[in-house]
């Protein structure tokens, strides 16, 4: 699999960017990410249990491999502080392939330092 069709940009949404950053860090301290970019405010409308909602969010976007989507939603999901976290990945279909090797060697299982 070519590195562009591996890439995974994975869309999360938290409460604050304490929260985004505490995920972040971990994502990409345990090798689930490349990157993590963090958007620090955001306004959110939404239905949640019967209610029109409007709150303000932090965004996340999350850089990783295809083969990583379901281990980086379950530790974000075990992270997270909602009871229905938004995580959402998208797939990459072009980029400079450099950028998407990087990507991949720093999400390579052998990448991990001792």
């Amino acid at each position: 699999m070519s590195e562009t069709s591996a890439a995974r940009m994975v869309y999360v949404t938290v409460g604050s960017p304490e929260e985004a950053r505490a995920i972040g860090r971990v994502l990409v301290d345990e090798r689930l990410a490349a990157c993590v970019n963090i958007f620090e405010s955001m306004t959110s409308l939404y239905r949640w249990e019967g209610d029109l909602c409007e709150d303000r969010e932090t965004v996340l976007i999350a850089k990783t491999r295809a083969e990583l989507v379901d281990a980086l939603t379950e530790r974000v999901v075990a992270l997270h502080s909602y009871d229905c976290p938004c995580v959402a990945a998208l797939p990459v279909v072009g980029g400079n392939a450099r950028f998407l090797a990087w990507i991949a060697d720093e999400t390579a299982d052998d990448s991990a330092v001792s």
